[in-house]
């Protein structure tokens, strides 16, 4: 009997029987209405105060905190921020009820570009420049925005959920915040990790400074490209007027050559031009070295119309090899070296590699690597600033200066055109053309960036540690592998000492820290902590003073960064502890802001009492873990790492989670201009927190997930099927109370101990899963059960008993309890996903909790003790819900042929040839199992033509109807005869139930 059924029930007698039955009762409301119930909830938690009582709860556990990595504090949140902060408020409201103290303290990002960026376009809508402010003056509207933007996420993140000391965030532009960034740099400083030297760094033309790695994006970008004949200097034989060919996608790099690279095991051949094109820039007799395996691809895009191969050319002799620059003679009279490269291929271009030491990593790698050799052969080793920060050619540039290579506004400028035009002239260029391929952009202002020599701050990765006052402009030396104490063999023994999850994060982040560079630190910006180093003009020695720097810092403490900037010769820091500021140099770069992020834990975990641990490596048992995206590898992560273990020795996290990136339901990057972008603002409007929760926590977070409305749909589906369940729940406990629990699981009916068995198995698995941040795992054990095995099955037959069972009856009793204890460990188990839902549940559950100041999130993980597992039992079930399926398929068969209604009108025929399966009926009221008013089980074949599954053999059902009459009260069909003379209308236990109730008929 279905509830709709149940409640028409009236007999013709005039007893309205509907009002004798325990029907569900509830004011939890089948339509969620989460848009409107979720801001309810949340005032509530507020008003509660809810982050102070699960610290309260959490008092004397271990602790597992979540470092939250900063978002940048400069628009509203979106679907990735929505991923980022629900996963992380599954992680902290998961292991708070496994038994952790887990406390979250959000944070933001403020300094750095994001920031700045934006002020500067105010002020070019406005026709104003930056420059002409005073830099305190631009520092406040910089802090300004951000505090807005600050308030405005606050409010969307708390929208979806997160718990957190949203009142007491961290910010790095907090004056304690900057106090301590400052303090972390200058330990670099005094142990010698610090230093200022030139090299090629990644420059915005358009920011005007340096970028780090973690701040560069790739995209499609066409390219000139040349091939350029650099003539070899005092060679003999036939190797005499030959020319060694480079190719080149940047050609504004030529002025900047001082090498040439090869590979001693690429084969190389001299090669001969017999005939060309008249007034081919590759001339008839012209000889070229190339690689063998490129020459046939280079003489066709100079287009020459035949070679021949002269002769092989081994490195040795290349080794002993010097060329002249292809515009020798216009200010470039220097000896160009080949040098041996690893980094040389012959996949593509001619075999050597055009080397411009300030304009490319490895050519600044292997130019520094032959320094020795070079000086030796009375070559200048001194690396040249042919562009400056505008993207301009400096006067190291012969012929070009004033030329641009990137405009302001990121275009393309002149210098490719004017270079060209050299190399023809001169007659050392063979053939150009152009070249789609990826090509870095500042992923700010959208716009390509260059490689170019500055002078930076650097933090040294190979410089052993301890050695104070690296001087100005030259790199420390470095010392490879082994135990050696540097960065580098630091920042790999805490990766191999760090849980990743998944796991593939581990081989990802140890590749990029035994290949990066040394750490650019230095940003020549305006709105961030400065490097807090001052310089000694004459001996280049940064000044080392434990009393200088704590009088920053202090200083810091109590007026911001800003004390740095009002203080323009470092007087106030310089002369009360002895030195002249005439002889000191004062750095005005700022810190790149991946320092500041990467500095949040000693400034957060480190000092706010309630973040305290005592981790594993300190001989604890508490957990600190970052989760952020994949792409932190390169970022937070990253630079986390390198910071803390600078100058801490280890890593500042144990556990380290990473997800992926969101798509559109197609697969595609989300943007404005396609139109395909969700954005959590909407789904929330539309649907509410609680199903974007559903979808993170179901989501494979360890690869990219895909989002929009029809995805979305499908959760609300699911979320649909889990809130019925739950509202069935309530309702039929409205009729349990304490004085009808059944205390011993033992004296239950075997499909209670079933149920409680199921309950003793999936409370670990759920729990395991939590506990390793397997989401998914819960989401899918916990849909399964209670769309399966409660409200296809268990629910499906226990409600005769619920609804029509006499008070007394011990079935009932137990089925109540039973369902009690569903509650307790289903709603406590889906609280970390559906926050606001199982908190809605709960205090309709208990409605004194509901007035007073309880809540779901108050609660450790229900148990479901070990004593409850009956092995045995559900074996026997299994094979019991085999034969019901076959019972099942066939009344479905009769139903679809309009031949029976309900199934309570069929009473089936069941034969059973398998032995074991006909054993586990023995006892077993299948009847009431299948939800019929009669069965027959026999021990046989049955007919041939009678219902079968082939996926349960030995099973065979004949239908047939049920016989007798229809009880007016549970629908069930029953003998006449049977019944109770006083209530002819009912089955004999609808008569008890009547009689206990008082009802007469």
């Amino acid at each position: 009997m279905t509830d709709k059924t149940k409640t028409a029930a009236a007999a013709a007698d005039g007893v309205d029987y509907s009002q004798t039955l325990f029907l569900p009762q509830t004011e939890f409301p089948m339509r969620a209405g989460l848009p409107q119930r979720e801001p309810e909830l949340l005032a509530r938690w507020a008003k509660i105060e809810l982050y102070r009582k699960l610290r309260e709860a959490g008092q004397g556990r271990d602790r597992f905190v979540l470092h939250d990595g900063p978002p940048y504090a400069n628009g509203n949140i979106h679907i990735g921020h929505a991923l980022n902060k629900v996963l992380k408020d599954l992680v902290t409201r998961s292991q708070q009820m496994l038994g952790y103290d887990s406390n979250y303290v959000p944070g933001w990002d403020c300094h750095g570009l994001p920031i700045e960026w934006k002020i500067e376009e105010q002020y070019r809508a406005k026709g104003l420049n930056k420059d002409d402010v005073p830099v305190v003056e631009f520092r406040k509207e910089c802090r300004a925005f951000a505090e807005h933007w600050v308030d405005v996420q606050r409010e969307e993140f708390k929208r979806l959920g997160v718990e957190g000391d949203w009142a007491n965030p961290y910010l790095t532009m907090a004056y304690p915040a900057e106090a301590q960034i400052a303090r972390e740099i200058m330990k670099f400083a005094e142990t010698g990790q610090l230093y200022r030297g030139s090299k090629p760094v990644m420059w915005s033309v358009v920011e005007k400074t340096a970028l780090a790695e973690a701040e560069v994006e790739y995209e499609e970008h066409t390219s000139d490209t040349v091939y350029v004949a650099f003539p070899v200097l005092a060679a003999r034989g036939p190797l005499a007027g030959a020319s060694v060919v480079i190719w080149t996608t940047t050609p504004w790099t030529i002025p900047g050559n001082r090498a040439i690279s090869y590979h001693h095991k690429i084969a190389y051949g001299l090669y001969k031009v017999t005939a060309a094109p008249e007034n081919n820039w590759a001339k008839v007799g012209a000889t070229y070295i190339l690689a063998k395996n490129l020459a046939e691809s280079v003489f066709k895009a100079a287009k020459v119309e035949a070679f021949e191969l002269v002769a092989d050319v081994e490195a040795d002799q290349l080794a002993g090899l010097a060329a002249a620059h292809p515009l020798r003679g216009q200010g470039y009279d220097f000896v160009v070296p080949l040098l041996d490269g690893d980094h040389v291929t012959d996949d593509a271009g001619t075999g050597f590699v055009h080397t411009a030491p300030g304009h490319g990593r490895e050519d600044f790698d292997i130019w520094m690597a032959n320094g020795r050799m070079l000086a030796e052969r009375g070559i200048e080793t001194r690396i040249p600033y042919t562009v400056d920060a505008d993207g301009r050619f400096t006067k190291e540039a012969p012929g070009f200066e004033g030329a641009q290579v990137i405009t302001d506004k990121g275009e393309k400028g002149n210098a490719n055109d004017v270079v060209i035009k050299a190399l023809v002239e001169a007659g050392n260029i063979i053939a150009r053309g152009r070249l789609k391929h990826q090509y870095p952009h500042s992923w700010r202002s959208k716009k390509p960036v260059i490689f170019r020599n500055t002078p930076q701050w650097f933090i040294a990765m190979d410089k052993p540690i301890g050695e104070a006052g690296a001087p100005d402009a030259a790199d420390p030396k470095p010392v490879a592998g082994g135990n050696t104490d540097t960065l580098r063999n630091r920042a790999l023994k805490a990766i191999k000492e760090t849980e990743w999850v998944p796991a593939a994060g581990e081989n990802r982040i140890t590749g990029m820290i035994a290949n990066r560079p040394d750490w650019v630190v230095s940003r020549q910006r305006a709105w961030g902590v400065p490097i807090t180093v001052f310089v000694e003009k004459e001996t280049k020695a940064i000044l080392v003073d434990p009393a200088v720097n704590a009088a920053i810092a202090e200083a810091f403490e109590a007026e911001g960064a800003d004390a740095w900037f009002t203080d323009t010769d470092g007087a106030r820091f310089l002369k009360p502890y002895g030195y002249d500021p005439a002889l000191y140099e004062r750095v005005t770069d700022v810190l790149d802001v991946w320092f500041d992020s990467g500095s949040t834990h000693a400034f957060t975990l480190e000092k706010r009492p309630d973040l305290a641990t005592r981790r594993v490596v300190d001989g604890g048992s508490d957990k600190v873990m970052y989760l952020e995206g994949s792409d932190q590898h390169r970022g937070w992560f990253h630079s986390s790492l390198l910071e803390s273990c600078g100058t801490r020795g280890r890593a500042p996290y144990d556990i380290v989670l990473t997800h992926g990136f969101c798509l559109d339901e197609k697969g595609e990057k989300m943007s404005k201009s396609k139109g395909n972008v969700t954005a959590p603002q909407d789904v929330i409007k539309d649907s509410g927190a609680d199903i974007l929760r559903l979808w993170v926590a179901a989501a494979d977070y360890s690869d990219d997930l895909r989002i929009g409305k029809e995805i979305l749909k499908t959760f609300v589906e699911t979320y649909r099927k889990l809130r019925n369940t739950m509202r069935w729940m309530l309702g039929t406990l409205a009729h349990f109370s304490e004085e009808i629990r059944v205390a011993s699981p033992q004296t239950m009916p075997e499909l209670e101990r079933l149920m409680l068995h199921r309950l003793a198995e999936l409370g670990p698995q759920v729990e395991e899963a939590y506990r390793t941040y397997d989401y998914k795992k819960v989401v899918f054990l916990l849909s399964q059960f209670m769309n399966t095995e409660l409200s296809a099955f268990y629910f499906d037959v226990r409600k005769d008993a619920l609804y029509c069972d006499p008070l007394s009856s011990h079935v009932r009793k137990s089925a109540l309890t039973v369902v009690d204890h569903l509650f307790r460990c289903l709603t406590t188990w889906l609280a970390p996903i559906l926050v606001f839902t199982a908190e809605e549940a709960w205090l309709e559950r208990y409605p004194a909790e509901k007035v007073g100041e309880g809540s779901v999130h108050l609660e450790r993980f229900a148990e479901a003790p070990e004593s409850w597992l009956d092995p045995e039992l559900a074996e026997r079930w299994a094979k019991i819900r085999r034969v019901r399926r076959v019972v099942t398929g066939a009344l479905e068969l009769e139903r679809a042929a309009k031949r029976i209604g309900s199934s309570l009108e069929a009473a089936p025929q069941v034969f059973v040839s398998d032995s074991d399966l006909y054993a586990a009926l023995s006892g077993a009221d299948l009847a009431e199992i299948s939800i019929t008013s009669g069965i027959r089980v026999e021990n046989g074949e049955g007919p041939a033509d009678a219902f079968r599954l082939a996926e349960v053999p030995g099973v065979a059902v004949v239908p047939h109807r049920a016989a007798g009459i229809k009880c007016a009260r549970s629908w069930k069909y029953f003998d006449a005869a049977t019944a109770d003379p006083a209530y002819p209308q009912v089955t004999p236990r609808d008569a008890r139930a009547l009689k206990e109730l008082g009802v007469r008929a």
